[in-house]
């Protein structure tokens, strides 16, 4: 017997408003993009599914959009957090650069970012539209091996029972805001850092970036990769998809 899909989210802040709902199949990413310059901040679009969570908000930050991207880095940790929250504690939860999450080393899931066309780097864009999405569980008949390095939520230890896609989108919009108001209150120098801090905590050392110490750059939200007295910029805009 299929399991009954959630018809709401759990109780949000009062910030997020209005908040659509979209069936299985739906794109929250799409809907979120056209309802942004409309409704503008708080809007969120979340999709009932009983095999995977996917949802997107509506952002207005006060900064440049080189340094607004960097929404992204808090998006990712507040995934972590949320899986976390009802997961068991001993199961990693890591990034791949910049916004790929993995749980127990394979892929899960994935956090988008898109912001208008026109918006020069140095201008505050009227919104920006940020994404996640993650695979509660695989459809069936997929055999191991289809999908490489790839992973599900209620594979690694997270029960069926206890945790909906209801459940995750809200915790994840709640630690999504928790994480944004903690940068722009305490400020985009302390702020700024402790959110870097939370995210590299969480990414893992691939190949590419070898032993060299690691930091984000607050301007532009590019990884900065130090290492015998040299420094090499992998720029987030060059990573990140291309702009709505």
């Amino acid at each position: 017997m299929a399991k009954d899909l959630p018809l709401g989210l759990p109780e949000l802040p009062s910030v997020f408003e209005p908040v659509v709902a979209l069936r299985e199949g739906g794109d929250a990413m799409t809907r979120a993009l056209a309802l942004a310059p409309e409704h503008g901040a708080g809007t969120l679009a979340w999709v009932r599914s009983a095999s995977r969570i996917e949802a997107a908000v509506v952002l207005e930050p006060e900064l440049p959009l080189a340094a607004a991207r960097a929404a992204i880095f808090a998006g990712a940790s507040a995934l972590a957090d949320a899986l976390a929250a009802y997961g068991p504690p001993e199961v990693p939860l890591t990034f791949h650069w910049p916004g790929i999450v993995l749980v127990n080393d394979g892929q899960v899931g994935r956090i988008r970012l898109a912001w208008p066309d026109a918006t020069a780097e140095q201008d505050e864009p009227a919104w920006l539209v940020l994404g996640m999405e993650a695979r509660l569980s695989f459809p069936r008949g997929w055999e191991p091996g289809h999908g490489l390095h790839q992973t599900a939520i209620l594979e690694e230890g997270w029960s069926e029972d206890e945790v909906s896609c209801a459940d995750l989108t809200a915790a994840w919009a709640r630690h999504l805001m928790a994480n944004l108001a903690e940068w722009q209150r305490v400020g985009p120098g302390s702020g700024f850092t402790r959110m870097a801090e939370r995210y590299l905590a969480r990414l893992a050392r691939q190949e590419w970036m070898g032993e060299a110490r690691r930091g984000i750059d607050p301007a532009s939200g590019d990884l900065l990769l130090d290492e015998d007295g040299t420094r090499t910029r992998h720029a987030l805009l060059d990573a990140l998809a291309v702009p709505a």
